[in-house]
């Protein structure tokens, strides 16, 4: 009686196996590269929102005691896709393809003309939201239809061309 439940639990644990060695499984894009989908790179910018929410504003900073809106766009692509953009908001500006306001997707840069010696930039997330630093609230997420942000909107720039075809 022993041995009769012994082989079955063989058996059956030859057959799960079996059964596991057939399933596939679709390979995953990660999350923490741009050649992931919408979804994924949009979750990653929520997870870094998650994590600086709130850093105070500092000109210059590269750290959760302060930091800057360039140097958050920095580190997000740094840290979360692993791409290296420029430094400066004016850099940031000529570099890649200018994206009309309707076809912007998560991952864009918006950036704005505070004044003519300001610029200011932000990561576009979804539905007219983007993530940025404020000089008064820190790191946070404001919505491009705000009349501050429209009257001083500039333009949308994709990183880079090959951003889009990666995602």
């Amino acid at each position: 009686m022993r041995t009769v439940w012994i082989v079955r639990i063989v058996m059956l644990a030859s057959c799960c196996l079996w059964l596991a060695a057939c399933s596939t499984q679709s390979p995953q894009k990660s999350a923490g590269t741009m050649g992931g989908d919408e979804h994924a790179v949009r979750f990653a910018l929520y997870d870094q929102f998650g994590e600086w929410r709130g850093v105070p504003y500092r000109m210059g900073g590269l750290s959760k005691s302060g930091v800057d809106c360039s140097g958050l766009v920095y580190l997000t692509f740094r840290d979360r896709f692993n791409v290296q953009l420029p430094r400066s908001t004016r850099d940031l500006a000529r570099m890649g393809s200018s994206v009309k306001p309707g076809d912007r997707q998560s991952g864009d840069l918006v950036l704005f003309r505070i004044n003519r010696n300001l610029n200011h930039v932000g990561i576009y997330l979804e539905d007219g939201r983007f993530m940025h630093t404020s000089s008064r609230k820190g790191v946070m997420i404001s919505s491009l239809s705000d009349p501050y942000w429209q009257k001083r909107y500039w333009k949308t720039v994709r990183p880079r061309q090959s951003l889009l075809a990666q995602r």
